[in-house]
């Protein structure tokens, strides 16, 4: 796909995250790696309306590629690029449920969610809890970046959720499926809830292989 395409696509896709209630205002952020350059939604504006002239350009190390000022958590975007080399995209929502979740005082960082359906196990698990450090703070991309090395869903404490992929479309089917689990949790009420079991985890690994 071309740089051009590539932009094209991440502004369409983060109008539908934002049009369907998983952003608000100037919250989240999208990125798309191309080679040795990041394409990241810029500072200061919602994920709606935004065309690919507004985008912001970094290279992997961070130096700006153009007058377009990125996100102020392009640090924490490149961070995960680092540790996940397969990764050519990643998304940061503040959706609702998966907020929600995050600032729950007796949340379990080794079982955060039930694995309440196959689909979450499959494009989820295991997902990673990341503690609370200031947004847009070199503590912050510090602690994804070590968390990312075995994770590539993540919850923020008190924060929100940052999800890579292989493609755009993947990073934010991720990032859907884990708000709609965290949605299930809450609906179902946290508890005599039925969740897979540990031989149906295992035959779903045995399935599809990550």
């Amino acid at each position: 796909m071309s740089d051009d395409r590539e932009a094209e696509r991440l502004c369409e896709v983060a109008a539908s995250l934002y049009d369907r209630g998983y952003t608000h205002g100037s919250t989240g952020n999208l990125s798309v790696r191309s080679g040795d350059r990041v394409i990241v939604t810029p500072t200061g504006r919602p994920l709606k309306g935004l065309s690919p002239a507004d985008l912001a350009q970094v290279d992997l190390a961070g130096k700006p590629l153009g007058a377009n000022r990125p996100s102020k958590e392009a640090p924490f975007h490149l961070a995960v690029y680092r540790q996940r080399p397969e990764a050519h995209a990643v998304v940061h929502l503040h959706a609702p449920y998966s907020v929600a979740l995050s600032c729950l005082a007796d949340l379990d960082p080794a079982r955060p969610l039930p694995a309440l359906t196959p689909y979450y196990f499959m494009r989820v698990a295991p997902l990673g809890v990341v503690p609370y450090r200031r947004p847009g703070s070199d503590g912050l991309a510090a602690a994804i970046e070590a968390a990312a090395a075995k994770h590539h869903c993540l919850l923020l404490r008190n924060h929100g959720s940052v999800c890579a992929g292989a493609s755009l479309s993947e990073a934010a089917d991720r990032a859907e499926e884990l708000e709609a689990t965290a949605r299930l949790f809450f609906v179902l009420g946290h508890e005599k809830v039925q969740g897979l079991t540990a031989a149906d985890i295992a035959e779903l690994g045995v399935a599809f292989p990550s």
